[in-house]
Order: C-alpha cells, then sequence, then structure tokens
C-alpha cells in the first residue's frame, strides 16, 4: 500500500497513513482472487494489417501459451486491424508482472509475425492496460471490445467477426 507522511499529533514524529485515495485497491484485492486486467496493443504507426487468418493463428497460439511461459491466463480477445484487446489474469504467485508479460508477449509475436507474414511488422512501445473492478465492468468492458469491429464499420453484427474469441474461461 502506497502511505503518507503526516505528523503525529503531540510529539512531532512522522507517522505514516494509508493515502486515502489508494483505499480503493484493497477492496479490488481483498475477495482473495487474482486481478483480471483488458490489455491493449497497436501495431505501430497504426498499420492495418492485424485482422489477417495468419497474424490471428501466431497471436492466439502465444495467448494460449501464456500460462506455462508467464503464469498469465488470457481469456476473452478481439484482434481489430491496427490494435488487440484482450483479458488476462496472473495464474499463479509466480507469475511474471504485467508489464514483463505484455512486453514478453509482445517481443515473441512480433518476431513471429515478422517471420512468417510481415517481415516491418512492429508493436508500439507502450501498452494499455486496465484493472477491472466488478462483473459488471467486466461484462461492459467485454460488450465494448466486442462492438469495436461493428463501431468500425467491419462487420454489421459483433458475431461476424472472425478475429475474436476466447482462449480460457476468467472467472470475475
Amino acid at each position: 500500500m502506497a502511505f503518507g507522511r503526516t505528523d503525529s499529533a503531540g510529539d512531532g514524529t512522522p507517522a505514516l497513513r494509508q493515502r486515502k485515495h489508494l483505499r480503493r485497491l484493497g477492496m479490488v484485492f481483498e475477495r482473495g482472487r487474482a486481478p483480471l486486467f483488458l490489455v491493449a496493443v497497436c501495431a505501430r504507426h497504426g498499420s492495418p494489417m492485424l485482422a489477417d487468418p495468419r497474424i490471428h493463428e501466431i497471436l492466439v497460439c502465444c495467448w494460449c501459451d501464456a500460462l506455462a511461459v508467464y503464469g498469465w491466463a488470457v481469456g476473452r480477445y478481439v484482434v481489430m486491424p491496427d490494435h488487440v484487446h484482450f483479458f488476462a489474469a496472473p495464474s499463479t504467485d509466480n507469475a511474471k508482472d504485467i508489464s514483463d508479460f505484455v512486453g514478453g508477449w509482445k517481443n515473441w509475436t512480433q518476431r513471429q509475425i515478422r517471420k512468417s507474414a510481415l517481415p516491418w511488422f512492429a508493436w508500439q512501445h507502450e501498452f494499455f492496460d486496465h484493472l477491472m473492478r466488478s462483473n459488471e465492468s467486466y461484462a461492459e468492458k467485454w460488450e465494448y471490445v466486442r462492438s469495436n469491429a461493428v463501431r468500425a464499420g467491419l462487420v454489421a453484427a459483433q458475431e461476424d467477426w472472425p478475429y475474436q474469441g476466447e482462449i480460457g474461461a476468467l472467472s470475475w
């Protein structure tokens, strides 16, 4: 937990107190379950080439290996032409931290995509992660992510987008 310094009453020695704005984190982790993240990763320069069966297969294979390699379980995902969204959670106490997991996944998939499909492909250096806070949040985020292809005018209905799926069920 993050703490801030404050003077204790009376003797002038500093005392530690928990910062008020970080108390909500205890509510997220107190239920004894692993945190669940929504991760978004973009192709460098917004290059629209990810919605391709060869690339889709590479991404799915690497997500399937994430549990054994990084200690992370991957759930639902959507691959868009220029970015991907996926839900993931650490599966053990020994799991890599989220930066190591996503960084390793990006390095591996970038090498595979360059070798088999696009020799010049690269991911953006950064990635976005959002910590799920409730079942409603998970359901809302999934529906939002699933609707990306419809909002982009790529398909008329969510279920028509071929580059989405679920690697494993993540309970929330």
